[in-house]
């Protein structure tokens, strides 16, 4: 079976299996596991941050970030279909209290002055806008790359508002490796950052947010507060230290391996939803006979998963698992399933 439905499928390395096994660990509550502490210092130095907090999910991460920016009945500014606004099961409202105000972007992009458009006015009537989200790369629009250009321009914005900035980048290293622009360029134009360890960087479990001492500080406690207060967590950290420091630059292959895809798509007739920046591909099967739920089935009987990304478009995500073997079988079994739809 070829699993192409995400880059969280991925398995663990052997290196991460025995850093994981052999690792010191300590009680991290007391923050005495040496190993998370090394984590978060070489995090907060990849970003260019003051300071890093090991959380057990990318969700965790940009809730702790709304908890900590915002009061109850602020608003947060954030792409329509940005997965903190999509995804993550209006936990903002749930836990923060604060409302989303969508803005539609391109390709996973917002401008600048529609941002400032959306920032509230002084008025009784009105919520605060607490915080503005950038999603990098944006999963919705296809693996999309916001331009750290952009990134710079709403955080001008902000700035002029006093209002911070927090960089929801789950895959922010496959954007470094489509531009070559290093992930501490990226997180300059931001306030705080999260990045997701085990995504296409391969890690079993965990991701990271990364700010000034003092936001982190607060951090901390909202993540105790929501039940990741984690002990001898040593024995995770130990392989997302792997994922960060040793799995970053092999991203390109997986980028390689989307491009394939995408032409193999097109070759074979079908349309492509978004152009592919990295390694998440969107086929539309509007022109076809079947849904995207119909076409999932018959690739699924044919050994290939994917996943609905609506109605009449199929995703496809190339990960460390996927070699360029797979995607040439992915691209015959399409071929396959175009006779018959």
């Amino acid at each position: 079976m070829i699993d192409l439905r995400s880059d969280t499928v991925t398995k663990p390395t052997q290196s991460m299996r025995e850093a994981g096994y052999h690792a010191e660990v300590g009680d991290d509550v007391y923050e005495e596991d040496p190993t998370v502490t090394m984590l978060e210092k070489k995090t907060a130095e990849i970003l260019g941050k003051e300071a890093a907090l090991f959380v057990t999910s990318g969700v965790q991460g940009n809730q702790i970030a709304a908890l900590t920016h915002c009061q109850p009945g602020n608003e947060i500014i954030l792409e329509e279909n940005s997965h903190l606004f999509y995804y993550e099961g209006a936990a903002i409202s749930a836990f923060a209290g604060v409302q989303p105000r969508t803005i539609r972007g391109t390709r996973g992009t917002m401008a600048s002055a529609d941002v400032e458009a959306a920032i509230r006015p002084e008025d009784v009537h009105l919520p605060e806008t607490g915080m503005i989200c950038v999603e990098n790369t944006h999963n919705r629009a296809g693996g999309a790359v916001v331009p750290v250009e952009s990134m710079k321009e709403v955080k001008e914005v902000a700035d002029r508002h006093k209002i911070p900035v927090h960089l929801d980048g789950a895959r922010l290293f496959n954007a470094v490796a489509a531009t070559g622009i290093s992930a501490k360029e990226y997180a300059q134009h931001v306030d705080t950052v999260q990045i997701c360890l085990s995504k296409g960087l391969g890690a079993p479990v965990g991701s990271m947010i990364a700010g000034s001492e003092s936001f982190i500080k607060q951090a901390r406690k909202w993540r105790k507060r929501l039940g990741g207060g984690l002990r001898q967590v040593g024995v995770i950290a130990a392989p997302a230290y792997i994922a960060l420091t040793e799995m970053t630059e092999r991203l390109v292959h997986d980028h390689a391996h989307a491009k394939q895809l995408e032409a193999g798509i097109l070759d074979v007739g079908f349309e492509i939803a978004e152009r592919v920046d990295t390694n998440i591909v969107l086929m539309d099967v509007t022109s076809t006979n079947v849904s995207a739920a119909e076409m999932i089935n018959l690739l699924d009987q044919e050994g290939v998963k994917a996943v609905a990304f609506g109605p009449q478009t199929v995703r496809f995500v190339t990960h460390y698992d996927v070699e360029e073997i797979d995607i040439e079988r992915t691209i015959n079994i399409l071929k396959k399933v175009k006779d018959v739809v």
